[in-house]
């Protein structure tokens, strides 16, 4: 190609300061691409709707008047009276996420949280921030900016009851992320990834998820996973699959000094493509590498062909008689939660109607001029129950 007469003149001026203006307009193009490629796009994960949203301009709606408080240290607890018996298993599994998130995350977190626990879905959303509805499937919704996790006791969509310490744990992990971080954003793939570690959800599921896209080559390129997050959709598995995996390679015990400093990097404003090759001496590109052939090497064929049905099928008969045992331990409870206020209920009457009995004796007694006797308590009470009669001591 052959250039017009000017040629020579423009080449000449670009010697000068010309040529210094085009570099500085190029760089600051490549910038701009760059951060258009930056995996910290404002996509916060689904269960944190407040993000984008000042502080001080979120406003939480006051509790119901039947709710019932409880403070620990950095945490208090409000939830409904039918909610009382949950409330130390709450304040138990807290205490312990939150101790192994610090461990995780090498900094100090959730210096104050509010967890309030809503009887049902419709309640979770009158408990949310105003203006912050929760999502339509949400069992739990974190709301970071404002200190507040709110808890449904029934899921949206399904008949079975959510694991309240599970969806407790979830949450703590959005909030203590946000805080070792300094509230700055990080990848939607991130901060699902790390919630869904912590809590350590579904662990089983997860697997057989991840080892399947493993085997059809359905793992999602993680630079673009931030941007197509599905919500709901068959990848949605996946997605939440694969990046509580990698989540988990970037915390393996050898490199776990090297992920606290990683936090530590995204803390000071660094980016995060930058501050995980920093930390890593490798590129998110490189490191998702690693991780694939990781996976390629625990999720080969080789189970498959040699007997990976058989295995898939212990997998499942395990769930199966995880989930059946969880839900005959909890009709056992209610049963004996029922069991333990009918004898409460009767106890209580029978004791009413000995002091009515001991009271009209007394008075009779008194009338006729008989003194009154040293002591009634040794007459035992008896209260019939199951059929049959039970003495009360």
């Amino acid at each position: 190609m052959s250039f017009p007469s000017t040629a020579p003149w423009l080449r000449r001026s670009l010697s000068g300061w010309w040529r210094w203006l085009v570099i500085v307009l190029m760089a600051l193009s490549l910038s701009s691409n760059a951060r258009a490629q930056e995996p910290s796009q404002m996509l916060a994960p689904l269960d944190m709707p407040d993000m984008s949203t000042p502080r001080d301009s979120i406003v939480v709606p006051p509790l119901p008047p039947d709710f019932l408080s409880h403070s620990e240290g950095w945490l208090r607890l409000s939830y409904p009276p039918s909610a009382a018996a949950w409330s130390s298993k709450l304040v138990e599994a807290a205490f312990e996420a939150r101790q192994a998130l610090i461990d995780e995350l090498g900094k100090p977190v959730l210096g104050d949280v509010e967890v309030r626990i809503a009887r049902d879905p419709q309640e979770l959303a009158r408990l949310a921030p105003v203006g912050l509805p929760p999502p339509e499937y949400a069992e739990g919704v974190a709301y970071a900016r404002a200190r507040l996790i709110v808890i449904s006791l029934v899921a949206p969509h399904s008949p079975e009851p959510p694991d309240l310490r599970e969806v407790l744990r979830h949450e703590l992990a959005h909030v203590a992320l946000h805080d070792a971080v300094g509230g700055l954003a990080v990848p939607r793939w991130f901060n699902e990834g790390f919630a869904v570690h912590a809590s350590g959800e579904s662990s089983l599921v997860r697997t057989r998820t991840l080892w399947t896209a493993t085997l059809a080559n359905r793992v999602l390129p993680m630079a673009e996973l931030d941007r197509t997050f599905p919500a709901n959709s068959r990848l949605a598995a996946v997605a939440y699959a694969q990046s509580a995996d990698f989540v988990r390679f970037l915390l393996r015990r050898q490199d776990r000094d090297r992920f606290q400093m990683f936090i530590e990097r995204l803390s000071r404003g660094e980016r995060f493509n930058t501050a995980i090759s920093d930390a890593y001496d490798a590129d998110l590109r490189r490191l998702e590498f690693q991780w694939r052939e990781e996976i390629r090497k625990r999720y080969s064929w080789a189970p498959v062909l040699l007997g990976g049905g058989v295995i898939w099928v212990a997998v499942i008969g395990l769930v199966g008689l995880a989930w059946m045992r969880r839900r005959r331990d909890s009709r056992r409870t209610l049963a004996r939660w029922a069991r333990q206020e009918a004898m409460e209920d009767r106890r209580a009457l029978a004791e009413q109607e000995s002091e009515r009995i001991r009271v009209t004796i007394q008075h009779r007694d008194s009338a006729a001029g008989f003194p009154p006797p040293s002591r009634r308590d040794d007459v035992p009470v008896k209260v019939e129950h199951g059929g049959r009669w039970h003495t009360l001591h």
